[in-house]
């Protein structure tokens, strides 16, 4: 199995008679299996909150959907539960599903009692998970009803940033409405992972099924996006790289020498990883002009190996008669970053007492949306906004269905 990579920009010509341009490059990174590659085994581990608010139906369901989970895995995969509350146990120690029915009955053990520590639970999952990572796709889903009151914010971030340094994915699923979304969405981010909302119980199943589905298409692991600009090349100073597909995350960027590098974590097969790079160019003379090579370092799973992808060139023309082409591609694209930092700005007024400036920035994020044809998207940040404009009090749920909304293209 090997890398694709595909590279557009938003316009691939540019006006020689301008000092300074701008253009977005979109560049898609995904697995390319082959006809002789074989599965690769998912190494999972459940970090299940088993706390009191996990009460009743909550707690039946999860088990019911962790169960479930189970059931779809083959023999070589590998699993680990870990349980927590206000302080964390290892419920099943890593190893290979061989008798499910055996794994799956120690969730029947697991009672809804106690406060909740997420960096606990998070601490021992990694540990666990770790040791099955060789050879396989290792992914962690964390399930979490509450605010961390036992834990420490900031060390789930720490440990988030550990994870991925074992090359461990981390999903992160909100289960109810009282749930953290601003530090569970950082957890996600770090990890490379999604942030899901389990909106009420009987969505479990179905949030669970969807990132099990997302994990057993992972071809390639631990992937990194090398870029090399050319001397009058700039990435812009804030915020130069966001993957904007399947989600948006804004990418921390690192240098070794004159080469950015971002981490993208696990490749899938049906689905590329899209960044969006922000490029400037200083004046160029008429002409074809390279203006930054592309290059994407991998793990091969199977193989055990370390892999780097042929070099790719971004090049455009300049012109001396320049007409505006936009790529139609790479503006989707373009608008799927705008309306997830919209809503950020809008998020950001209502914190500040600013409603009046937050519906008015999430109508813009809604029509946003729009213009990129996700309508269910555009639905939710429209409802959001007439909700604020009628002077009413956003619920936790409309936050979470709001921030949901941002950062992917909603189904339906």
């Amino acid at each position: 199995m090997k890398v694709g990579l595909e590279i557009a920009l938003s316009d691939v010509q540019l006006d020689v008679t301008q000092a300074n341009s701008q253009r977005q490059a979109a560049i898609s990174v995904f697995a390319m299996p082959e006809p002789s590659s074989r599965e690769v085994p998912l190494n999972l581990c459940l970090i299940l909150d088993h706390s009191g608010s996990m009460r009743g139906k909550s707690l039946d369901t999860v088990k019911q959907a962790a169960k479930g989970l189970i059931e779809k895995l083959t023999p070589g995969d590998r699993i680990t539960i870990i349980a927590f509350n206000h302080e964390a146990h290892v419920l099943v120690a890593n190893q290979t599903v061989n008798q499910p029915a055996d794994i799956q009955s120690q969730l029947d053990a697991l009672t809804a009692t106690g406060g909740t520590n997420i960096d606990e639970g998070l601490k021992l999952g990694i540990e666990e998970c770790a040791k099955g990572k060789q050879g396989t796709v290792s992914q962690i889903f964390l399930l979490t009803d509450g605010e961390n009151e036992h834990g420490n914010n900031d060390r789930c971030l720490k440990l988030a940033h550990v994870a991925t340094g074992y090359g461990l994915t981390i999903n992160a699923l909100g289960f109810g409405d009282n749930w953290n979304q601003d530090i569970l969405e950082q957890i996600a981010d770090a990890g490379i992972g999604a942030l899901a909302y389990i909106a009420a119980p009987e969505l479990a199943v179905t949030e669970f099924d969807r990132l099990l589905n997302r994990a057993q298409s992972v071809g390639l692991t631990n992937a990194h996006l090398m870029l090399k600009l050319a001397p009058n090349t700039r990435l812009a100073e804030l915020k130069p790289l966001a993957q904007v597909a399947p989600e948006t995350i804004e990418l921390p960027v690192t240098m070794e020498g004159d080469i950015a590098i971002a981490r993208l974590g696990d490749l899938l097969v049906d689905a590329p990883r899209v960044v969006l790079a922000n490029l400037y160019f200083d004046q160029l003379p008429e002409g074809s002009h390279t203006v930054a090579q592309v290059q994407v370092r991998y793990d091969n799973p199977l193989t055990g190996t370390t892999t780097a992808s042929d070099i790719s060139p971004i090049t455009l023309q300049a012109v001396p008669t320049y007409t505006p082409q936009p790529n139609p591609a790479v503006q989707t694209h373009i608008l799927a970053l705008a309306k997830y930092r919209q809503t950020q700005i809008a998020e950001n007024k209502l914190q500040q007492g600013d409603k009046t400036g937050a519906a008015t920035m999430l109508q813009t994020a809604a029509n946003t949306a729009l213009q990129m044809g996700d309508r269910a998207g555009a639905t939710v940040l429209q409802e959001t906004a007439t909700r604020l404009q009628s002077g009413e009090t956003l619920s936790e749920r409309d936050r979470k269905q709001t921030r949901i909304a941002s950062k992917t293209v909603l189904q339906g």
